[in-house]
């Protein structure tokens, strides 16, 4: 399994023949990105949030692409096959579960902007178990993965680097990828999150935007 990052949470699994892109939003987006992108087979959808999803890209690459129903409801413009919590994709080799995500509030999202319908992914190919959590807050839960890619910026909207520590060694995961720390408004403390995760023993690797993984 393969995975390369883009800005904020835009990750590209590529895995059993098949090329993933989840969560392409518009933040930090370069025009660049395109030629990677448009390789994809198809494209998951977490939330509705702009940071998650940019509507004129896809639009131009023309991709089926998995979202909620809520999702959908926000951009008209674009076709979704709705997927929603507990769903389970088949494709042949690799089984994709819909998992639960508890998107965080606070103010700023007044006036139609809090995330009602938020959905996570559970990748599986036979040998490697990869978690996209969305954005969430911890929850309790008996997930299990070997890879989790955490989005680790807090302000009541996710996890800060200490409930991710925890999130992560209940996981049992044996790599951590920090996520959605791309955005200078609301900046990760890169030394709190060290910390965090060296006193829980947790094995992280934070990419730069195009930077890949192999697992």
């Amino acid at each position: 399994m393969k995975i390369t990052k883009y800005p904020q949470s835009c990750l590209l699994v590529e895995t059993k023949n098949k090329k993933i892109l989840i969560d392409p939003g518009t933040l930090k987006f370069e025009e660049k990105f395109l030629e990677a992108w448009k390789q994809a087979d198809f494209v998951l959808i977490t939330h509705k949030h702009g940071d998650h999803i940019h509507e004129s890209v896809l639009k131009e690459i023309e991709l089926p692409i998995y979202g909620t129903q809520e999702v959908q409801n926000e951009y008209k413009t674009i076709s979704f096959q709705i997927i929603k919590e507990n769903d389970v994709l088949n494709f042949k080799e690799l089984n994709i579960e819909v998992v639960h995500a508890c998107h965080g509030y606070n103010p700023n999202l007044k006036g139609g902007k809090a995330v009602l319908e938020n959905v996570g992914y559970m990748i599986d190919d036979g040998t490697s178990r990869l978690y996209l959590t969305s954005d969430t807050i911890c929850f309790e839960n008996n997930y299990k993965a070997d890879i989790v890619a955490l989005p680790i910026t807090a302000h009541g909207l996710t996890m800060s680097s200490y409930e991710a520590a925890l999130f992560a060694k209940d996981l049992e995961a044996t790599l951590v990828l920090p996520i959605h720390m791309d955005n200078p408004t609301y900046p990760t403390d890169l030394e709190y999150m060290k910390k965090n995760f060296e006193k829980f023993n947790i094995n992280y690797k934070v990419l730069d935007i195009e930077e890949s993984v192999e697992v």
